[in-house]
């Protein structure tokens, strides 16, 4: 079972009542986190999309036309070891510029962690649940392929062997098998993020990096003239996709 937040709201409420309105706002805060993405230290913004123009470690040349992929499960590891977690999740849509800075709805005691963390996608719990703003962003996975919610959809096109443009679907989903009535299931492919030792004095602000050319070369060199579309039934390619992420986060400027 998750640890909650809910230990905490309890003792913030508590405190409150006892004294004033402002002590959870003198002894708490609400960190905001901010998602900047780069291609090797080349910072990308929508602006940049539907030009080819990114060189992968295979050599593949693309073009960005969408990238949007949920984190969730924010976790502030304390240095005494305890985690706390809040249920929390959002959506950073880079088309759209939605969700590219996220305010925290619960407030976490100021103070030094020797941790802070998140779930790139959901685990499987929170992958059963029902989000009806995620429904009306069209990010559901189809039934036939264990449902829940993509954990990314990064789209564009590339230059295939013959120097034609064609288009890919990176899209991360939790790997499947037999799709159907009864698939299963060989791996989770969500995975944590961890960002490192942060110190919280007031309400600030974490710069979370996305270097998007590490999703095509480590550990796996990525081919798009092979794996470009229909990948969310391949449930290796989704496993190479869990591997390649692993280093695609890191932490950045954190302004208080």
């Amino acid at each position: 079972m998750k640890q909650t937040f809910l230990l905490f709201l309890i003792s913030i409420s508590i405190l409150s009542c006892t004294n004033n309105e402002d002590l959870s706002a003198a002894t708490s805060a609400n960190p905001t986190f901010t998602f900047s993405h780069n291609w090797d230290n080349e910072t990308v913004t929508n602006d940049d999309f539907n030009t080819i123009q990114y060189t992968t470690q295979n050599g593949d040349i693309l073009s960005i036309e969408r990238l949007r992929y949920v984190i969730s499960d924010i976790t502030f590891t304390t240095t005494a070891g305890e985690n706390l977690m809040l249920g929390e999740y959002n959506l950073v849509d880079l088309t759209n510029t939605n969700g590219l800075s996220y305010t925290t709805i619960n407030r976490v005691p100021i103070g030094t962690y020797a941790n802070v963390s998140f779930t790139f996608g959901f685990d499987n719990e929170d992958n059963a649940k029902n989000y009806l703003d995620l429904n009306s962003e069209s990010f559901n996975v189809p039934d036939m392929l264990g449902g829940g919610y993509h954990y990314m959809q990064f789209d564009g096109k590339y230059l295939d062997n013959n120097a034609t443009e064609q288009g890919f679907n990176y899209h991360a989903i939790r790997a499947v098998d037999n799709p159907g009535a009864n698939p299963t299931f060989p791996q989770d492919t969500y995975f944590t993020v961890n960002l490192g030792q942060i110190t919280i004095t007031n309400n600030v602000e974490i710069e979370v990096k996305a270097n998007l050319a590490e999703w095509f070369r480590n550990p796996h060199v990525w081919d798009l003239n092979v794996l470009n579309q229909t990948l969310m039934p391949n449930s290796s390619a989704q496993i190479m996709m869990f591997d390649n992420g692993q280093t695609v986060f890191s932490l950045g400027d954190v302004i208080q």
